[in-house]
């Protein structure tokens, strides 16, 4: 797998160092360099490539509007490079891999790339779950709905693995296989991993999307949980139920999602 890659900085002598760098990397083939903020929208929109060293300060448009100006179109994945380490808040926020600071670690270069590879595998993966329904949809539809119906094979990779959660000042990376629960409270999320409750800006129905419905269920009106981590079913009353979580928290399950109990029953 080549990773098509634009490099965009404004000073040469970083460009050409992060080129030295990753030529110890045979998968990374650089297809263009940009030395402001406008020729890297025109570069991005011409080649289309799977990643952008994106610097941060340049003149005219920044690293930010960048990202901004690329609003229409299928953006590739980001990491950021810059001399100052103040911007990894909003770097995070943008959605971009990784952010790395000059002069560049190999060592950290090389964790990101991995993180890349990661990313693009489950982006093509995705990509080719889509081209093979389509293809069935086309040429055999009845196995096209057997598949969907199953829901399970490459398309399953589309759910997020990590989540970024800006909290009190700082980035959490958050193993979603660690999440016990997820808690709303108006348009904010609690974030339970057991011992530890991180706060997340942003909508139930949102995040349900990026998370693995066969893994996490909605039990309650305001309430996700993380299926794999349930340890025991206690019936109650009227049809209701708790569940018993790994920590011993006891959730409880309204007639309304009782169907998501079944799964543990039948």
């Amino acid at each position: 797998m080549t990773i098509r890659t634009i490099l965009v900085d404004d000073e040469p002598l970083a460009t050409q160092g992060l080129r030295l760098r990753l030529e110890a990397h045979d998968d990374v083939e650089i297809i263009a360099t940009a030395a402001n903020g406008r020729e890297a929208i025109r570069a991005i929109k011409t080649n289309k490539p799977d990643l952008v060293f994106l610097d941060i300060q340049m003149p005219g448009f920044d690293g930010f509007s960048v990202i901004q100006g690329l609003m229409e179109v299928e953006p590739p994945l980001f990491v950021f490079v810059t001399a100052y380490s103040d911007h990894a808040l909003k770097a995070f926020e943008s959605q971009a891999v990784d952010y790395l600071v000059k002069p560049v670690d190999e060592d950290r270069l090389a964790a990101t790339l991995d993180r890349v590879r990661q990313r693009l595998s489950e982006k093509r993966s995705v990509e080719e779950a889509e081209r093979l329904k389509e293809a069935l949809v086309e040429h055999a539809p009845e196995a096209a709905e057997e598949l969907a119906d199953d829901g399970e094979g490459p398309a399953a990779n589309r759910f997020e693995k990590m989540i970024n959660i800006k909290d009190q000042g700082q980035i959490f990376r958050v193993d979603v296989d660690t999440i016990e629960r997820i808690d709303a409270a108006g348009d904010y999320m609690c974030i339970q991993t057991g011992d530890n409750t991180l706060i997340l800006r942003e909508t139930m129905k949102d995040l349900e999307k990026r998370l693995d419905p066969r893994r996490f269920q909605r039990v309650h009106r305001s309430t996700i949980v993380n299926l794999d981590l349930v340890r025991q079913v206690k019936p109650h009353t009227n049809g209701e139920c708790f569940l018993v979580l790994d920590s011993g928290t006891q959730i409880k399950v309204s007639r309304s999602y009782r169907d998501v109990v079944a799964r543990f029953v039948h």
